[in-house]
């Protein structure tokens, strides 16, 4: 009786907090009559931020990310998920990740810049911890590996991108103008880590939707340093290497992963 009635009270939660993040998404993004997000905190956010920002139709992939959220949500709310050992391990930290989630936007909004990479630092780390937790519990069925596996792998590829550009654009309005000379050697050096993360989330996971939406990020900011401001080529010509290296690792991971399980079933 006590870990039905746990079970019930982690699903609740889950959804309190999928609409927390939507509510607070809606406040943070200036539909209710607030600031744009291209325009927070002085325009440190937009596109044109930093070198390290994606150009405005790469945040279109946070529709295909709510979706697949509220999706999870209601479909984790089902009784078949109930008492799944799998929902009993993560559900605790995607609802952190959601409540994180609507948090960076309230920041953005009404707080400080250093805050903003604060917040966003802590949603890539929660989102990595469910990340592992998924990779020690396979997946029970294909709902389960698109809405469980699919989304919050989603979300994690692109807030690894998006606190990249967060932190850069801190950086941007915080350290002395001169270092501005060595912009681009940070760029591809920071690209590289990004690179390294994505790289082993697929490899250890065997997950491509973490090495798309990373990707996918790291595409529209080599748009964004080839046609806005501020303009760098070797940053966008390394943005491209690693967001198809990406790909490449997300490819055989999944191919890998498939490979172990068909030795196993075979074995």
């Amino acid at each position: 009786m006590e870990s039905r009635t746990q079970d019930i009270i982690r699903q609740t939660v889950i959804i309190a907090s999928a609409s927390f993040m939507l509510i607070a998404a809606a406040v943070g993004s200036g539909a209710f009559g607030g600031t744009s997000v291209d325009e927070l905190q002085d325009g440190a956010l937009s596109a044109q931020g930093s070198y390290l920002a994606p150009a405005g139709p790469a945040f279109s992939i946070w529709s295909l990310i709510y979706l697949g959220l509220i999706a999870y949500t209601v479909w984790q709310a089902l009784p078949p998920q109930r008492a799944d050992e799998r929902q009993r391990a993560v559900g605790g930290w995607v609802a952190a990740t959601m409540v994180l989630n609507g948090l960076w936007l309230v920041t953005a909004q009404f707080l400080t810049l250093v805050l903003t990479w604060i917040v966003i630092a802590l949603l890539l780390a929660t989102i990595a911890r469910v990340i592992v937790l998924l990779g020690r519990f396979p997946a029970k069925n294909l709902a389960d590996r698109i809405l469980t596996d699919g989304a919050n792998g989603l979300h994690f590829g692109w807030v690894t991108i998006a606190t990249v550009a967060n932190i850069t654009a801190w950086l941007t309005q915080t350290v002395p103008s001169s270092w501005g000379d060595q912009a681009e050697v940070w760029a591809v050096a920071v690209l590289v880590v990004v690179l390294v993360i994505g790289a082993a989330s697929a490899w250890f996971t065997g997950r491509i939707a973490p090495a798309l939406a990373t990707a996918w990020g790291l595409a529209w900011l080599a748009v964004g340093r080839l046609t806005g401001e501020p303009e760098s080529t070797t940053t966008a010509i390394t943005a491209i290497i690693v967001a198809v290296l990406l790909v490449v690792a997300g490819v055989v991971a999944v191919l890998r992963g498939r490979a172990s399980a068909g030795a196993s079933a075979r074995a």
